[in-house]
């Protein structure tokens, strides 16, 4: 049964497609099944895993739509060992058809169950936005990674994202948690970082991972040669970190399959 982890913040630029890209392949190079499914239709997750978003025939749109499957649509990156669903810009006018459409909060859903068994995690990039493809994927998923810089504002970006956890639980998806609060673009140099990182600590607790990803060259250099940090530079302080998050996740996710068993 496939983990599906919605990576998700309203507030822009916190490191959402680079954590969705660099955490597949971190967990994929870890043994684990893997498919990223970019439901941004900036698509940039899309273009960071080397496909080009502008030479597709089916892509997120087709699949929300219902003109296709998930396994019409899916791209095996090459060089990462995971499968991508494509998004591009084709997606804004499929949120605008699906507007009038009964049950348009759970297509994702319903495309991806016949493929529970297929993966050991999803990996769903959110845009950043509380639109109607933010709800299909937190619809969609068991829990949601929410990266975020220590800064003020984004405080203010995180309260907004847990009332509309909440609210997504109350209206379909009861069982929708919250997976992780991860630190991105972290300089621990930055006074104003480390008070953020410590009240985040305070109120969340266990919630923040113990693993941080640093702001690293390397890592804002990758998307630009449409490669995960770890097959661009795999000694970098940034391809380190995201290894550590894939092991930190797959060491949390163990007592509960222990339980289960």
């Amino acid at each position: 049964m496939s983990r599906i982890i919605a990576v998700a913040n309203q507030k822009g630029g916190v490191g959402k497609t680079t954590t969705c890209v660099n955490l597949a392949a971190s967990l994929a190079a870890s043994g684990q099944r893997v498919l990223l499914a970019d439901i941004d239709p900036q698509g940039n997750a899309t273009m960071g895993c080397g496909v080009d978003k502008h030479r597709l025939e089916s892509t997120m749109c087709e699949l929300l739509l219902g003109d296709a499957t998930v396994r019409d649509t899916i791209v095996r990156v090459g060089q990462g060992g995971f499968d991508v669903i494509p998004a591009n810009d084709g997606l804004t006018a499929a949120e605008v058809n699906l507007i009038n459409e009964f049950g348009r909060e759970l297509r994702l859903r319903r495309a991806l169950e016949p493929h529970s068994a297929d993966y050991d995690y999803v990996l769903v990039d959110c845009p950043p936005s509380l639109s109607m493809l933010t709800v299909n994927a937190l619809a969609a998923a068991n829990s949601v990674l929410v990266p975020m810089q220590c800064e003020y504002y984004a405080l203010e970006g995180l309260s907004a994202l847990m009332n509309t956890i909440m609210r997504i639980r109350d209206a379909v998806n009861p069982g929708l948690a919250v997976e992780g609060i991860l630190r991105t673009m972290f300089d621990p140099r930055n006074n104003l970082a480390n008070d953020v990182s410590s009240q985040l600590i305070l109120h969340f607790g266990d919630q923040v991972y113990a693993t941080v990803i640093p702001r690293n060259v390397r890592l804002a250099e990758a998307p630009s040669f449409g490669l995960p940090v770890m097959f661009y530079d795999k000694g970098s302080r940034g391809a380190l970190a995201y290894l550590a998050l894939a092991d930190e996740i797959m060491r949390r996710d163990r007592p509960a399959e222990r339980a289960s068993a």
